[in-house]
């Protein structure tokens, strides 16, 4: 009876290593493999900081004007009104006649070298079509702000 108390005290303490050391082989497993979790854990969140401040600004961008705005913007429309309309009086208005009348410079004449002309190079420049020049964009008013 003394060799079977000694095996099955040997099975026990095999058997409590053998749990022991499942155990702490569960826990390293998972320590090793939190960390790339983590990581992608963290990738996920500022992925999903940056798309929630794209989304704020898109909302900010969409939402119609508070009525500070409208009131800032018709002022300024009242401010460039005016100026144009001054302008255009200051346009309309004849020069004095005390004052000198502002004169055009005049162009410079170009210096060039006279070359013979062919029939050909004559024909040639006869022969192409004028294109139209094109129209600036039309400009927008800066922001109020």
């Amino acid at each position: 009876m003394a060799k079977k108390q000694k095996k099955s005290a040997k099975q026990e303490r095999s058997r409590a290593d053998t749990v022991r050391a499942a155990v702490e082989q569960a826990f390293e497993a998972t320590a090793q493999g939190a960390g790339p979790v983590r990581e992608r854990a963290q990738e996920l969140a500022d992925e999903f900081a940056h798309a929630a401040s794209r989304l704020r600004e898109v909302l900010e961008d969409r939402r119609p004007p508070s009525l500070d705005e409208l009131s800032q913007m018709r002022k300024r429309i009242a401010e460039l009104e005016k100026r144009v309309e001054e302008l255009e009086t200051a346009k309309a208005a004849p020069a004095p006649s005390g004052a000198p009348a502002r004169r055009a410079a005049a162009a410079k004449p170009r210096k060039t070298t006279a070359k013979p002309r062919t029939a050909a190079s004559r024909s040639s420049t006869a022969a192409k079509p004028r294109t139209p020049a094109k129209k600036p964009a039309p400009r927008t008013p800066p922001p109020a702000g």
